[in-house]
C-alpha cells in the first residue's frame, strides 16, 4: 500500500487483478506471456523472415510457402485457435480471407508472383485495423520516428485511425 502525496488523500492498493485508486477499483488488462505465445511469436517472425527471403530470391515458391505456413501457425499459437478462426471468419474480413487464401493456394501450386499479389491485398484488408497501433509505434522510434511525425505522413495515418477494431 502506498499513500499519495501531501496534496491529496489518494491511496493506491495493488492487487493481482485490479488497482484501487482512491475509492475506485480499476480493472487491469493483463497479457500473460506463456510458452505457447512465445513460440507463436517466434513462428510468426520466422514466417515473415522466410517470406522476405522468398521475395528476395526472385519469388521462390518453397520459401514463400514455408513463410506462409509459419506465419499462419504462429498467429494461431499466439492468439489461439478459436480467436484465429473468429478473426478470419468475421463478415468484415471475408474479402481479405478469400484473397489471402487464394494467394496462398496460388503460391502452393507454383504461381508465386500472382499469389503474393493476392496475399498482399488480403493482408492489407485483414490487418488494416492494426495500422493505427503500428503508426504510433513508428512515430516513437528513436532515430527514424521524426519521419513518421511529419504532417504528410500523420495525415495518412489519421485517415485510417479509428475505422475498425482489429480483433
Amino acid at each position: 500500500m502506498s499513500a499519495g502525496n501531501s496534496g491529496g488523500s489518494s491511496v493506491v492498493v495493488h492487487c493481482p487483478s485490479a488497482i484501487w485508486i482512491g475509492f475506485q477499483r480499476v480493472k487491469m488488462v493483463s497479457f500473460e506471456m506463456n510458452d505457447t505465445k512465445k513460440i507463436g511469436i517466434g513462428l510468426t517472425g520466422f514466417g515473415i523472415f522466410f517470406s522476405f527471403l522468398g521475395i528476395i530470391f526472385f519469388f521462390d515458391k518453397g520459401l514463400l510457402a514455408m513463410g506462409n505456413i509459419l506465419f499462419l501457425s504462429g498467429v494461431m499459437l499466439t492468439i489461439g485457435l478459436k480467436s484465429t478462426m473468429q478473426f478470419f471468419t468475421k463478415r468484415k474480413n471475408y474479402k481479405g480471407t478469400a484473397s489471402f487464401g487464394a494467394g496462398f493456394f496460388l503460391v502452393l501450386i507454383g504461381w508465386p508472383i500472382f499469389g503474393m499479389i493476392f496475399e498482399t491485398y488480403g493482408f492489407m484488408v485483414l490487418f488494416s485495423g492494426f495500422w493505427p497501433t503500428i503508426a504510433v509505434f513508428l512515430q516513437r522510434l528513436p532515430i527514424i520516428g521524426w519521419i513518421f511525425q511529419q504532417p504528410f505522413i500523420t495525415s495518412l495515418f489519421d485517415r485510417y485511425r479509428g475505422k475498425r477494431v482489429p480483433v
